[in-house]
C-alpha cells in the first residue's frame, strides 16, 4: 500500500462528507501552499506554541489532541475566515474540521515519524490524491 493510499484510507470517511476541505487540506500541506508545506506548518505550530502537539501527529506515538479553537491560534483569523467564506461556513466550524482531520493526515503523511525530505508534493499532487478519496476511492 503506497503513502497516498494509507492516507486516502485514514482520512476517507472525513473527507468525503466534507469534499471542499481538499482545498484547504491543500493549501496547508502542499509545498506550494499558502503555508509553505508542511514544514511550514509545523513552523507555525512552533510560532504558536503548540509544537509539542504537531510533533505527536508526526511521531510514531500517540496523536495529541487539537481543538478548533488552538487551529485558530495557529493558522490566524485571516487565512480561516477567508477559506471558510469560500466553503460557505463560519471560520469556527472549519477549525473543528481541521482539528479532526489534520492529526490523522499529518500522522498518515509522515510515517517513519519524520517530515518527509522535500515535503508532500505540490498542490496538484495532493489534489490528486483527495480527488480520489472524494470520488470514493479507498485502499
Amino acid at each position: 500500500m503506497s503513502l497516498f493510499d494509507s492516507v486516502l484510507s485514514a482520512v476517507s470517511g472525513q473527507v468525503e462528507q466534507h469534499g471542499g476541505i481538499a482545498n484547504v487540506l491543500s493549501g496547508l500541506l502542499a509545498n506550494n501552499g499558502e503555508m509553505g508545506g508542511l514544514n511550514g506548518l509545523v513552523d507555525k505550530f512552533n510560532q504558536a506554541g503548540m509544537g509539542d502537539v504537531v510533533k505527536s501527529w508526526i511521531g510514531t506515538g500517540a496523536n495529541q489532541p487539537i481543538s478548533g479553537a488552538q487551529i485558530s491560534q495557529v493558522l490566524g483569523g485571516g487565512m480561516l475566515d477567508q477559506a471558510a467564506n469560500k466553503l460557505g461556513m463560519e471560520p469556527a466550524q472549519l477549525s473543528d474540521q481541521l482539528s479532526a482531520m489534520l492529526p490523522g493526515l499529518i500522522d498518515k503523511l509522515t510515517p517513519q515519524g519524520h517530515l518527509p525530505e522535500g515535503g508532500v508534493g505540490n498542490s496538484g499532487d495532493l489534489m490528486g490524491m483527495l480527488g480520489g478519496l472524494l470520488s470514493g476511492h479507498t485502499a
